[in-house]
Order: structure tokens, then C-alpha cells, then sequence
């Protein structure tokens, strides 16, 4: 059986809020995924295939993801 940690790990990713300052709009309108925000933290929410395609679009922007 999978680990549920590995499983949320491939279906999301968690970054300060900050980190997407001008990016959220077009991560919205690009991409299929749900986009939280609480306490200064951003969680986006996808299937694992988007969740690959939109880390891959961060890092070419710049932006280190965990």
C-alpha cells in the first residue's frame, strides 16, 4: 500500500505566499489545480502529472520547490 506522505507530496506543493506574487493569476489560468492560501502559506493542489508540469514552470521562473 502507498505511503499517504508520498501520495500528498506528488499531488501538491506548499510555498510562502510571497513566492508567487505575480504568478498566481497565470498558475490559475495555465494550469488545472485548486490554489489555497492560509497563514502566509500557498498550497496548490493538482493531479500528480500537473503538479510535475507546474514544479517544472517554477523552476524555470526561478523558483525553488521542495
Amino acid at each position: 500500500m502507498p505511503d499517504p506522505s508520498n501520495l500528498r507530496d506528488s499531488t501538491q506543493i506548499v510555498l510562502p505566499a510571497a513566492t508567487l506574487e505575480g504568478l498566481r493569476d497565470d498558475i490559475e489560468a495555465e494550469f488545472t489545480v485548486s490554489v489555497l492560501e492560509r497563514d502566509g502559506v500557498v498550497r496548490i493542489i493538482g493531479s500528480p502529472v500537473v503538479i510535475k508540469e507546474l514544479s517544472d514552470y517554477l523552476v524555470e521562473q526561478g523558483i525553488s520547490v521542495p
